[in-house]
């Protein structure tokens, strides 16, 4: 599969879209070779993180520090783009906006806190807005 995605900067953020996952996301770390429905996962020396809907979390009673909504940038970013992710972090930063990205083959995903997630979609359209 060729990867066909954006690579210019300002493009990328001309179009970045940014679309709310429905639901709420957690975060855990484990060793456990049960397997569980997740979303993300990423190997680890300490263990495989793995990034779980709340309520499978909750199900088999899994602790997380915190609740986070899932936001996908859906412009479609090379994998060879520089300076999206520096951009997006710098200005959800700006607003004090904590953000974990995922990247994936055809989009970027952002992890934020639940209870920010107006912010940081207003943060991510006014940093669209002035790449236009």
């Amino acid at each position: 599969m060729t990867d066909r995605g954006l690579v210019d900067l300002t493009e990328l953020l001309r179009g970045l879209e940014p679309v709310r996952r429905p639901g709420e996301y957690v975060m855990v770390s484990t060793n456990s070779e049960v397997s569980l429905p997740c979303q993300a996962s990423v190997v680890e020396d300490e263990g495989t993180s793995l990034v779980l809907e709340r309520h499978t979390a909750d199900a088999f009673r899994l602790d997380y520090p915190a609740v986070f909504a899932w936001i996908t940038l859906t412009v479609h970013s090379s994998l060879a783009a520089v300076g999206l992710t520096s951009a997006v972090a710098a200005a959800l930063a700006a607003h004090g906006i904590p953000c974990n990205v995922l990247a994936g083959f055809h989009h970027d995903h952002l992890l934020v806190p639940a209870d920010r997630v107006e912010e940081a979609l207003a943060a991510l359209a006014e940093l669209s807005a002035s790449a236009a």
